[in-house]
């Protein structure tokens, strides 16, 4: 008993993190949901400190999403990210890190879905000058009858009523999941309408 490590610090691993890191990363049974468990409130409270950082107002179906992506990406690659944990600092601290970069990382993905114009291809520079935005704004909304009545319903939530995902998904019951591909597929069909419009 008296031969842990070392004294527990701000910075130091406690033996019951590291027991937990070791569980999840052999498979114990229940392991995965004793990380969600204990770390589900950090990766809230780190989601919402990013999206005020940002400005971007985020519902409670958003910031349950966001969190439901840090725990997939802690996951993914046979939980790489725990695999790269070197006990340097405490498990909060290196996990608070993790969080917020992808919490960012989707913070300003779903921004740019919604800022970037219709026209053109993803990555291209925004439209410097307002009139030009508005003018978009009233082609997208001459378009939308052309789309299917759900793409159309999904555009106008979203680009025109700056509706968050949760939102959306509240309104028209599909899963959180399926609103970002369904919008990428409108938009790009929008894209193709404009062209035309643009080249004239």
């Amino acid at each position: 008993m008296s031969q842990s490590p070392s004294p527990a610090g701000p910075g130091a691993l406690s033996d019951a993190d590291r027991r937990l890191v070791e569980a999840c990363l052999t498979g114990e049974a229940g392991a995965w949901v004793a990380f969600v468990d204990r770390f589900a409130g950090l990766f809230a409270h780190v989601a919402d400190r990013a999206a005020r950082h940002r400005h971007t107002p985020l519902a409670a179906a958003d910031r349950e999403d966001l969190v439901a992506e840090i725990v997939l990406e802690c996951l993914r690659n046979d939980a790489a990210v725990l695999r790269g944990f070197r006990g340097r600092s405490s498990l909060p601290t290196y996990l608070t890190v993790i969080a917020r970069r992808i919490a960012v990382r989707r913070l300003v993905r779903d921004f740019e879905a919604f800022r970037l114009p219709l026209v053109g291809e993803p990555g291209e520079p925004a439209a410097a000058d307002e009139p030009a935005r508005i003018e978009d704004r009233e082609q997208i909304e001459t378009l939308l009858d052309r789309l299917e009545p759900d793409e159309a319903r999904l555009v106008q939530l979203h680009h025109l009523e700056a509706r968050s995902y949760g939102e959306i998904s509240q309104l028209t019951g599909l899963p959180l999941g399926s609103i970002g591909p369904a919008l990428s597929r409108a938009r790009a069909k929008l894209r193709v309408m404009m062209e035309p419009r643009q080249a004239g």
